[in-house]
């Protein structure tokens, strides 16, 4: 109203709001880098200190992981990241953030699945409704049963390594290939069947891609979950998500309708075992079931393509890995059996060095002192309320304090640390097992743990046995790593190679 005699009515506004959002503005500032701020002590890149969309952008460039270990080898074990955001590299913090008594998960997970009413597991914040939600999945995944999908396992592993055999002297990209068949295996044992890519040798359905580009959105609107709060509003922004779900309750009808045919993933989620006095709603059992050929499917491809990746750079790895494969499975010998595989020391030692390297979430989950509870004290530092605070698992593993040459694909390290493999002479071999952590830790820890290392293992030591395989002509391995981008799971680009049969 005083602006409006001396420069008009539209100017006068114009001049009014930009003065009271850039007050505004550069007050947030200040406060955000001032002394009264309570995660001023801790260090960071000052764009991270103003905005959060300085890390969005980050996380948009698909280079997070790299980004926040270059923070900390700058600045230390813990780094400001956001406003809000710290990241910690600190192996004495991993407990008290994600242990039993560590912290709830933050808002990113309602964030990235657009705050859904019921939300899957992954997503639950309170620690209690979150254990009950998770019984049926510890049933489904104990080491007893796991043994009942073995021959599932096996199955998709021969036809995987059949179709591959078929195809030796052709280029393929075999990190497409093994994620034919950890999607193939994940629809088997959830939904009793939903896909067959690797009989089609294609991903007919484009449900692939429809993955990847929920991932990329999800991971944005998880740094800023009210966006996706907002963009749910719209529903042309939701279209993926809503045709996944769609998908997914699809097959739940089929598969309630055929009922039981074995005692598979969706026989405990959805109370076919009579464990539980009341079956869940079936919005939950579809949730969960979408959430488990999501995070089942594209996580062991991951740590599968990167394994293999290691290997055809590695040749003396790869060769002494074949070698302990013919050892115990020499020709005619069913490496489809799984009772000599506890005995396999190398390959152990090559999965853990695989999930070392490339833990299948780089950057680990987002957890948050509840706000109105007060802060938490993790380690030598004061969390307050309501900061944003993840493990960096990528920065933890390639740590030369946890583990001797970080950056380096050296299996033979785990063989040292067992007693199994002496050192070098005079050498100390730096190895901390409680920095080991690629399937997170504590309570909210991958459920899945068990049936991911069956498959890797299972895969490995029958490809071992069957097939040869290396570079296409002309690739680049730098190639394959600049493609790889952190969307909170690891993505990973084409990996082409050649593949020949053994016999």
């Amino acid at each position: 109203m005083l602006l409006t005699p001396h420069l008009g009515t539209p100017l006068g506004v114009a001049v009014c709001f930009l003065t009271y959002w850039s007050a505004l503005s550069l007050s947030i500032i200040a406060y955000r880098v001032s002394p009264l701020h309570p995660l001023y002590q801790y260090p960071g890149p000052l764009p991270a200190k103003i905005t959060q969309w300085w890390h969005v952008w980050q996380v948009y460039k698909g280079k997070r992981h790299l980004y926040i270990q270059r923070m900390h080898e700058r600045y230390g074990d813990i780094v400001r990241i956001g406003p809000n955001d710290v990241s910690i590299r600190d192996v004495s913090c991993i407990t008290p953030v994600l242990g039993a008594q560590g912290m709830p998960k933050s808002d990113m997970f309602y964030g990235r699945n657009m705050w859904p009413e019921r939300p899957p597991l992954i997503g639950y914040r309170d620690p209690v409704e979150h254990m009950h939600r998770r019984k049926p999945w510890n049933r489904a995944f104990s080491n007893a049963s796991v043994k009942e999908f073995e021959p599932v396992i096996q199955h998709r592993v021969q036809q995987l390594v059949e179709a591959l055999g078929d195809r030796q002297g052709q280029v393929l990209d075999l990190a497409e290939w093994l994620s034919f068949f950890t999607y193939d295996f994940m629809s088997d044992i959830m939904f009793g069947g939903w896909t067959e890519m690797i009989r089609d040798g294609v991903d007919k359905d484009g449900l692939w891609d429809l993955l990847h580009r929920g991932l990329r959105i999800g991971a944005l609107w998880g740094e800023v979950p009210w966006t996706s709060y907002y963009a749910k509003k719209f529903s042309k922004l939701g279209e993926d998500n809503k045709k996944m779900r769609a998908m997914a309750l699809a097959r739940s009808e089929q598969r309630y309708a055929s009922g039981s045919m074995s005692k598979d993933l969706f026989y405990y989620l959805s109370n076919e075992d009579g464990t539980d006095k009341e079956s869940p709603p079936r919005e939950i059992v579809v949730g969960d079931g979408l959430l488990a050929v999501i995070a089942g499917s594209d996580t062991t491809a991951t740590v599968l393509a990167n394994t293999m990746y290691e290997l055809l750079r590695h040749p003396k790895v790869y060769k002494r890995l074949q070698a302990e494969v013919d050892k115990f499975y020499p020709p005619g010998e069913d490496s489809l059996n799984p009772r000599h595989l506890k005995d396999m020391d190398y390959l152990e030692a090559v999965t853990n060095e695989g999930l070392r390297l490339y833990p299948a979430v780089p950057s680990g989950s987002s957890r948050a002192p509840e706000v109105g509870k007060g802060g938490k004290v993790v380690g030598p530092y004061y969390i307050p309320e309501g900061t944003h605070t993840r493990i960096h698992s990528w920065s933890v593993h390639r740590d030369a304090r946890n583990f001797s040459y970080p950056e380096k694909f050296w299996p033979e390290r785990w063989l040292i640390a067992e007693g199994i493999e002496p050192a070098s002479a005079g050498e100390e071999i730096a190895h901390d097992p409680n920095a080991f952590m690629p399937f997170s830790f504590g309570p909210y820890n991958c459920v899945g743990k068990n049936i991911a290392l069956a498959e890797i293992r299972q895969l490995l030591c029958h490809f071992m046995q069957k097939l040869d395989v290396h570079f296409a002509d002309g690739t680049s391995p730098e190639q394959y790593e600049h493609a790889a981008e952190d969307m909170f799971i690891f993505v990973v680009g084409e990996l082409p190679v050649v593949v020949q049969r053994r016999d």
